[in-house]
Formats: structure tokens, sequence, C-alpha cells
């Protein structure tokens, strides 16, 4: 997966960077804080506060790797600064009709941003790889586990996703 482009909109570059933000600056120097004030009352074997502190910086310290590693390798696409194209790429949001008469909107954004619950669709997923490259009018096929279900796409637009 580093391998990668790690392309993101915008929105998901600043929360990730404000994730990160959060943990370097005001988290872990809390968690340094209760570890420091632990480690100083003596026995280190029993005491909660300084076994819990030092996992959770164990926890923090990694996260923090994570969310800079994905940063530097960070691609950030604008879909509202995209011209205007009527094929799915990257950005894209897209009105579709499933085959069970049911319609959706997708947005396709980065891996590190996705949520389904709000149609925000990572475009490595299955239904983001069936959209891309098409255009509205066309029918899509998406391989699912249960057999294939075709996909009418009914609109396509570039806007700002929040």
């Amino acid at each position: 997966m580093s391998d990668t482009k790690n392309y993101i909109t915008p929105q998901g570059w600043q929360r990730l960077k404000d994730e990160l933000y959060d943990l370097v600056n005001r988290e872990r120097p809390k968690i340094v804080e209760v570890v420091n004030w632990a480690a100083s009352n003596g026995d280190r074997s029993e005491n909660g506060d300084y076994i819990y502190g030092k996992r959770r910086l164990r926890e923090i310290d990694r996260r923090i790797r994570f969310l800079t590693k994905r940063l530097e390798i960070a691609e950030v696409v604008n879909p509202a600064e995209r011209e205007a194209c009527e094929q799915v790429f990257f950005g894209a949001t897209v009105d579709i009709l499933r085959e069970n008469g049911s319609e959706q909107t997708v947005s396709i954004v980065g891996i590190d941003e996705t949520d389904a619950p709000s149609g925000k669709i990572s475009w490595i997923s299955p239904l983001a790889r069936a959209l891309m490259k098409a255009k509205a009018g066309d029918e899509v096929v998406l391989h699912t586990p249960d057999g294939d279900e075709y996909i009418e796409i009914n609109e396509v637009r570039y806007v700002a996703i929040e």
C-alpha cells in the first residue's frame, strides 16, 4: 500500500494533519506528564498509571508514525478545482441507480477518508473501480460475492467533498 500514491481530498488531508497536530501537541505531552509522575512514585511493576501510560504512549507514537507516512506520500486532489469532466475519476460525486431500484450518491475519496454511511468510498473499493472511467448514462457491472450487479450512472459531478 505504501508504494502507491495516497490520493486524498483537501478536507481529508486537513483531518489527518489536525489529528497529527493534536496527538503531538496535546495528547502525547499529557501522557508523558502522567508517566513521569507515575515513575516518580517508585515501584513501576504494579503501577497502573505507569503501565497504562507507557502502553498509551506506544499507541500514540505508532499513530504519529502512521499519519506522518501517510501525509508524506499524500497527493492532494481537489475535485472542486477540477475542470468539467463527464467521466468518473478520483474526487467524483456520482449519482447511481442500483439494480434493486434504489438510488445512491457516492463520492470517491482517499483510503484514509472513507465513510460508507456518508457515501464516501475509497478509490480502490470494488464499487469505485467499477465506476472508474464510466460516464453518465453508462451501465457498469459490480462483481460481488452474490453475483454481478448492474449499476446505472445517472450523474457525475466534481464538487467539494465535506
